[in-house]
């Protein structure tokens, strides 16, 4: 099995063993390792800042402490104001730095962030574009989807939100906590005493939520898959009336996923209280003991203001903390599902030492091709063909023969487990990616038309086309009559009102997209199926002007289109059992005869 199936499976389990559990963790690290070493100096930059800002904020207290013991008694007793301004005078100036070293903090994180979602979006992208066919057979579009939606929503909450609430959080507590042992030690072991309860609850708390927010990435992918699927299947949904059967299943997820958010702010309506339990009781208890020392004369006032200041400043960024768990669990679970596509290896990767092909003659070969998805049940054993230079050949036999299966591997979506395919001599394993593309070209029954113009869409394979060329092209394939007649021609943009196109307008579009191409093997998939009789008899003529010098592979149903061929190949249980010229299987009395009669008597 692939690599790209198997991480898939990632995706449907909300649960791991220990093992996969560390795995799937070392994945999501490097990931993230790799986003960041790149801006590890505006990483630095933000930590000075951030770590000079949380001092200037922590020394407000023992300020206040010295003002109310040491510069309160001078303008009282000695009318001296001195000290009180100077204090009050280093309060300000240490707030207002504190909010300016923020501010800039906050400026230097933003980027920090918007850096590394665009790298990880383009890492997608890119990523998922160059992955085999295989991986993309296997992976919903809905999931591909959400890989670039939600999963990286909840990455950017935590990289916008809950990490500077972390990182602060954490340097405020501890600031706080030394500050508090130096100026009070006493009131600094009550709070390191209230620490176990604390940290007892936020493990909990972790462990919990951890669990819960894994199933909540996972029940969330299976909205997005849910919802993409319908609309994207809408036609035949309402062909078959499967509304209510959608609307059952749906309202199933949306429910399961309301569900798991809801033991999610069960788990956090239970942390809450618990904290403000805990930080009341540390504040009492340490008002209580720094009380009876005010009054025994062992404390000053404003070291027990100082104090009290202090423990509430310490359990403040506390909730922060759960904000950033909250967060946390969720882009923890989205970071390991993109880790998941960017560790996918292509399963048919380009040659580390490509050879070039200069000038295509189009001669294929199979040599003892042996092939089966996934590894597992085999469709074309042991198979081998040759097909000379110029040769129509068209594929005709059942469904599952292993037609389009040919089709692939010639095309190299695939490559054969066994035995090798070439082209004019060179295994399709080793030719530049480059070559392969420009000289073999495969139509399919699905004429995909991209956002632009009808311009644009013909000259898909060769962007640096002029319009000349492309009406050219349109005209080889009877496709310009209709073009001209749309709103603006060839720049009718194929996606707004007055542009849409049938499905047999579209297949015209992309038969001029192979003939621009010009490919020296071009392999027809079906690609007649969308038109209708009328439709097909018109570009009968154009398809001998595209097939013109050239080698061609015509996989049909329709035995019309199988006329133009030079030579049939009967496919069955991926061999072939007949392979000879239509004129010679006709007259025969084999299986080609046979579906040949058949399709004449629907004639009549």
């Amino acid at each position: 099995m692939s690599s790209a199936i198997a991480g898939t499976r990632d995706e449907d389990r909300s649960r791991y063993t220990r093992e996969e559990s560390r795995a799937i963790r070392q994945r999501s690290l490097r990931l993230l390792g790799s986003l960041v070493v790149p801006l590890r100096a505006r990483i630095v930059l933000a930590a000075l800042v951030l770590i000079v800002s949380t001092a200037l904020q922590v020394i407000g207290p023992i300020l206040i402490s010295i003002g109310l013991d040491r510069a309160l008694p001078e303008v009282l007793e000695h009318a001296n104001w001195m000290p009180a301004l100077m204090i009050g005078f280093a309060y300000l100036l240490a707030g207002a730095l504190a909010a300016a070293l923020i501010a800039w903090y906050v400026l230097i994180a933003a980027r920090i962030t918007q850096a590394v979602l665009l790298d990880l979006r383009k890492r997608i992208f890119l990523h998922t574009q160059r992955l085999s066919l295989e991986f993309h057979e296997s992976y919903t579009s809905g999931r591909i989807i959400s890989r670039q939606t939600s999963d990286l929503d909840s990455i950017k909450e935590l990289l916008d939100g809950g990490l500077n609430e972390l990182v602060s959080g954490v340097l405020f507590g501890i600031f706080t906590f030394i500050a508090l042992c130096v100026w009070d030690w006493q009131s600094g072991v009550i709070l390191a005493l209230a620490g176990i309860p604390l940290f007892l609850l936020m493990r909990w708390f972790y462990t919990r939520s951890q669990l819960v927010y894994r199933e909540s990435r996972v029940i969330s992918a299976k909205v997005i898959v849910q919802f993409v699927e319908t609309m994207t299947g809408i036609r035949a949904v309402k062909a078959f009336r499967k509304e209510p059967r959608n609307d059952e299943v749906f309202q199933g997820l949306a429910g399961d996923y309301r569900d798991v958010n809801r033991r999610s702010m069960l788990l956090f309506g239970t942390f809450e209280p618990g904290l403000m339990g805990v930080a009341a009781l540390t504040l009492g208890l340490v008002v209580l003991w720094g009380g009876i020392r005010v009054s025994d004369g062992a404390l000053t006032v404003g070291v027990l203001l100082s104090a009290v200041l202090y423990v509430r400043n310490f359990f403040a960024p506390m909730q922060e903390i759960a904000m950033f768990l909250n967060s946390y669990q969720s882009a923890t679970a989205a970071l390991e599902k993109v880790s998941g596509v960017l560790e996918e290896v292509p399963t048919v990767p380009d040659p580390d030492k490509p050879v070039d092909l200069r000038e295509s003659r189009g001669h294929i070969r199979f040599d003892e091709v042996t092939f089966g998805y996934n590894g597992e049940k085999t469709i074309l054993p042991n198979f081998s063909l040759d097909i000379p230079p110029g040769q129509t050949i068209a594929l005709v036999g059942t469904t599952g023969a292993g037609k389009s299966t040919l089709a692939k591997l010639i095309s190299r979506f695939y490559d054969p487990s066994k035995g090798r395919v070439s082209i004019d001599g060179v295994d399709l394993r080793q030719l530049h990616p480059k070559d392969l593309r420009r000289a073999i070209v495969m139509l399919t029954q699905e004429a995909y038309l991209f956002s632009g113009t009808v311009a644009d869409n013909i000259a898909l394979g060769k962007p640096d086309a002029t319009l000349d060329e492309i009406r050219a092209a349109a005209r080889a394939v009877g496709a310009d009559g209709f073009i001209q007649s749309l709103p603006d021609g060839y720049a009718t943009d194929v996606n707004k009102r007055g542009g849409r196109v049938s499905a047999g307008q579209r297949q015209l579009i992309s038969f001029a997209r192979a003939f621009l191409a010009d490919p020296s093997v071009l392999i027809l998939d079906e690609a007649t199926a969308s038109l209708d009789m009328p439709s097909e008899r018109l570009i009968q003529d154009a398809l001998q002007t595209l097939l013109k010098d050239r080698t061609a592979i015509i996989i049909a149903h329709r035995l019309s289109t199988v006329a133009i061929a030079d030579r049939v190949l009967v496919m069955e249980h991926g061999r072939i059992i007949e392979d000879d010229t239509p004129a010679a299987l006709i007259g025969g009395t084999g299986r080609f005869a046979q579906l040949h009669a058949a399709w004449q008597e629907t004639l009549v």
